[in-house]
C-alpha cells in the first residue's frame, strides 16, 4: 500500500484473507434485529483498509439491496457514527464531505480548511476537487472564493489547484533569493508584499521550501514562523503559518494538532475523528512516535484519558498501539529532532528585554526611591518602574549613590517597604547576576529538603563565566565552598554531575567532527556488558565537558546512528534527578530560550503558579536572552509571554514582570 520504495507507516492495513461478501453479511448480521453489535462493528470496519471498506460497501449493495453507510448511519449514533461512516467514504470523499460541512450554513470552518488544503499533495488536491464535483454537482474553487475573503482567499485558490513544484532538485542560487525576497516582503518593508509569501510559500516544492527555511532563518536571525506572526494576521497569518509547519513535517503538524483537540476542558471531536481518519493510512505511525517525542505521552494514553465508550475503542484502534509501552522511535521523530538540532547550531543573536537607561543618573534615581519609601506608605509603582528599567550595573550603581546620600542600606529599606512576591522580585533585581545565583542555590540546598530542580537550571544553564561568578559570590556571602554544600547535600551519579558542573571548566572551543562521531559512539553504546555505572560516566563526561558547538554535532551525530534523539535515550535509559539533569543540559544545548520557555510555561499552567520559579527566570534572562524566550513561548504554545503573565498574576507584582518581559508579541 505503500509508494514503490517507501515503507507504509500507516496504522491500518490490508486485512489478510479479505472476503468483502463476508463481512457485508457480518455487518448485516450485527445490525438485524432490535439493538446492534456495535463492538463487531468496530472491530471488522476499523481492521479493514480503505478500499477493502469501499468494497464491503459494493457487496452489502449487491447482498441485500441496501445503502451500508445509509444502514450505519441509522443503527448508530453521536461521535461514534460519525466516526465509523467517515470511516467508509474514500479519502477524497472523506476531504469533500468535511470542506462541504466548513463551507455550509452560517459561518465557515476557517481551521477544517486550512488543516486539508496545507496539508494535502497535488494528486489528493485533484482527487479531492473531482470528489467535490462528483458528490455535489458544484465547482469547489466558486464555493471557496465564495464563501472566503482576502488574502487568506487567494491562498486557498493557489493551494486548490495542486500545482506545487515536485522536482527534488534544488537551486541553491534560487532557495537564497527566495529567502531574500520573503525577508524583503516582510520584515524590511514598511507594511508586506503578501503576493510574495502566497507565490513562494503556495508553489515551490517541499524539498526546496525547506532550504528556503534554513537560508531564512541564517539571514534573518529568526524562524520564518515568527516573521509571519509578525507580518501576517487573521485566518491568512493561521493558512501561512499550517503550511510551513506542513512543509517541514505533516507528522509534527498533525501531532499539534492533534494534542490542541484533545487538551484542556472539552474535545474537539470533529478534528479528532478527521486526522485519525485520514492519516491512518497514510502516516500515524510517524504523528504518534512525533506526539511521543513533543508531548512526553503516547497518543493512544491521551486517547484512552479523554474519550469513552466505544469511539474510544475505535479511535484505539486506528492508533495501532501505546507508545509509552513500546518505547520505540520511528524516523520521522528522528528527523525532527535532527531538524531542531540544526536549527540550534544556526547562529542568533541573543537579546535581553533590559537595557541600560539612556538618561541615567544615579542620584537622581536614589533620591526617586529614598521619595517613594519615605513617609506614610509606600509608592510602589515609582520602585518598579526604577528598579526593572534599570541594568543590573545601573542598579549596583544606585545602591552606592544611596548609601552615599542617606548613609542607608538600599536593599534593607526596600525589604522594611515591600512584601510578597514583589519583594522578592525587586530584592533579586538588586543583587549582581552572581550573588543572585548563588542565593537561589544557598535556599535550594539548606534546611530540611533539596530542591534538586533549581540546583538543575542553574547549573545546567550557566556557562563558565558565570559558574566562576557564582563560586565566588557563593563564598563571599556563605563562607564555604558551593562545592562543598553540593557535594554534601546532594549522592551518587547526580551529585557527580552537579560538582562536574560547578568547576565551570566546560570545553569553549568549536566543535571536531571526528571526536564528536566517537562521543556519539560512546552515548549509543548499550552493551550488556556495560554497568549502570559506565553509561552515567559517559554520558557525565561528554555531557559536562564538551563545548555546545561541540555537542550539537555529537547530537547531530547519535541521530544518524541509532534514529534515536539523545533525549529520548536519556529518558529511556536513566531515571530519577540524574534523567533530568542530563535532559536540562541537552535542552540547554539544543536551545536554551526554548528550555526556558517550556519552564515559565510549566510554572503558570493549570491551577496555582509557581512564582518562585516565575521570579527567578524573569530575573536572571532578563538581560541575557529574555527577548529570545518571548518569542519561544509564542512559537511553542501559541500564547505571549506577556499574555500569560497578565493572566496568572496580579497587582504590582504583575505589573514589575510585565515591565521585565518588555512588551506583547
Amino acid at each position: 500500500m505503500a509508494p514503490q520504495g517507501k515503507v507504509y507507516r500507516g496504522s491500518v492495513k490490508d486485512f489478510q484473507g479479505f472476503d468483502a461478501n463476508q463481512d457485508a453479511e457480518a455487518l448485516y448480521n450485527a445490525m438485524k434485529g432490535f439493538g446492534s453489535d456495535k463492538e463487531a462493528i468496530l472491530d471488522l470496519i476499523t481492521s479493514r483498509s480503505n478500499k477493502q471498506r469501499v468494497e464491503i460497501c459494493q457487496a452489502y449493495k449487491s447482498l441485500y439491496g441496501k445503502d451500508l453507510i445509509a444502514d450505519l448511519k441509522y443503527e448508530l449514533t453521536g461521535k461514534f457514527e460519525r466516526l465509523i461512516v467517515s470511516l467508509m467514504r474514500p479519502p477524497a470523499y472523506g476531504d469533500a464531505k468535511e470542506i462541504k460541512d466548513a463551507i455550509s450554513g452560517v459561518g465557515t470552518d476557517e481551521k477544517c480548511l486550512i488543516e486539508i488544503l496545507a496539508s494535502r499533495t497535488n494528486q489528493e488536491i485533484h482527487d479531492l476537487v473531482a470528489a467535490y464535483k462528483d458528490a455535489y454537482g458544484r465547482d469547489l474553487e466558486a464555493d471557496i472564493v465564495g464563501d472566503t475573503s482576502g488574502h487568506f482567499k487567494k491562498m486557498l485558490v493557489v493551494l486548490l489547484q495542486g500545482a506545487r513544484e515536485e522536482d527534488d532538485v534544488v537551486s541553491e542560487d534560487l532557495v537564497e533569493q527566495d529567502a531574500k525576497d520573503l525577508l524583503e516582503a516582510g520584515e524590511l518593508k514598511w507594511g508586506t508584499d503578501e503576493a510574495q509569501f502566497i507565490f513562494i510559500l503556495g508553489r515551490r516544492s517541499r524539498q526546496h521550501l525547506r532550504l528556503v527555511f534554513d537560508e531564512y532563518l541564517k539571514i534573518a536571525g529568526k524562524p520564518i514562523e515568527r516573521s509571519i506572526r509578525g507580518e501576517l494576521s487573521g485566518d491568512f497569518e493561521k493558512l501561512m503559518l499550517a503550511v510551513v509547519k506542513c512543509i517541514r513535517s505533516k507528522a509534527e503538524y498533525f501531532a499539534e494538532r492533534l494534542y490542541k483537540a484533545m487538551k484542556g476542558l472539552g474535545t474537539r471531536d470533529n478534528t479528532l475523528i478527521r486526522i485519525m481518519v485520514s492519516r491512518s493510512e497514510i502516516d500515524m505511525l510517524d504523528i504518534r512516535e512525533v506526539f511521543r517525542t513533543k508531548y512526553e505521552k503516547s497518543l493512544y494514553n491521551m486517547i484512552k484519558e479523554d474519550t469513552s465508550g466505544e469511539y474510544k475503542k475505535a479511535l484505539l484502534k486506528l492508533c495501532g498501539g501505546d507508545d509509552d509501552a513500546a518505547g520505540e522511535f520511528f524516523p520521522e521523530a528522528a528527523q525532527v529532532a535532527y531538524r531542531m538540532w540544526e536549527l540550534s547550531a544556526v547562529k542568533v543573536e541573543l537579546r535581553g528585554t533590559v537595557q541600560p537607561a539612556g538618561d541615567f543618573n544615579d542620584d537622581g534615581d536614589a533620591q526617586v526611591l529614598r521619595k517613594a519609601m519615605k513617609g506614610l506608605g509606600t509608592d510602589e509603582g515609582a520602585i518598579i518602574e526604577v528598579v526593572t528599567k534599570r541594568s543590573n550595573a545601573q542598579r549596583q550603581q544606585i545602591i552606592k549613590a544611596y548609601k552615599a546620600h542617606y548613609g542607608r542600606d538600599l536593599l534593607a529599606d526596600l525589604k522594611s517597604e515591600l512584601s510578597g512576591s514583589l519583594a522578592k522580585l525587586i530584592l533579586g533585581l538588586m543583587l549582581t547576576p552572581a550573588q543572585y545565583d548563588a542565593k537561589q542555590l544557598r535556599k535550594a540546598v539548606e534546611g530540611a529538603g533539596t530542591d534538586e530542580s533549581v540546583l538543575i537550571e542553574i547549573m545546567a544553564t550557566r556557562n563558565n563565566q558565570e559558574i566562576r561568578a557564582i563560586n565566588e559570590a557563593y563564598q563571599e556571602a556563605y563562607h564555604k565552598s558551593l562545592e562543598d554544600d553540593l557535594s554534601s547535600d546532594t549522592s551518587g551519579h547526580f551529585k557527580r554531575i552537579l560538582v562536574s558542573l560547578a568547576l565551570g571548566n566546560r570545553d569553549e572551543g568549536p566543535e571536531n567532527l571526528t571526536q564528536a562521531h566517537e562521543d556519539a559512539k560512546k552515548l549509543a553504546d548499550v552493551s550488556s556488558n556495560d554497568s549502570s555505572d559506565s553509561l552515567e560516566t559517559r554520558f557525565l563526561s561528554i555531557l559536562c565537558t564538551r563545548s555546545y558547538p561541540h555537542l550539537r554535532r555529537v547530537f547531530q551525530e547519535f541521530i544518524k546512528m541509532t534514529n534515536h534523539d539523545v533525549e529520548h535515550a536519556i529518558k529511556k535509559r536513566m531515571s530519577g534527578d540524574v534523567r533530568d539533569a542530563f535532559v536540562a543540559i541537552v535542552r540547554s544545548v539544543k536551545n536554551k530560550p526554548a528550555f526556558f520557555a517550556d519552564k515559565l510555561y510549566k510554572s503558570m499552567k493549570g491551577a496555582g503558579t509557581d512564582e518562585r520559579t516565575l521570579t527567578r527566570i524573569m530575573i536572571s534572562r532578563s538581560e541575557i536572552d529574555l527577548f529570545n524566550i518571548r518569542g519561544e513561548f509564542i512559537d511553542l504554545f501559541d500564547k505571549s509571554l506577556h499574555h500569560m503573565i497578565e493572566k496568572d498574576t496580579s497587582g504590582d507584582y504583575r505589573k514589575a514582570l510585565l515591565a521585565l518581559c518588555g512588551g506583547e508579541d
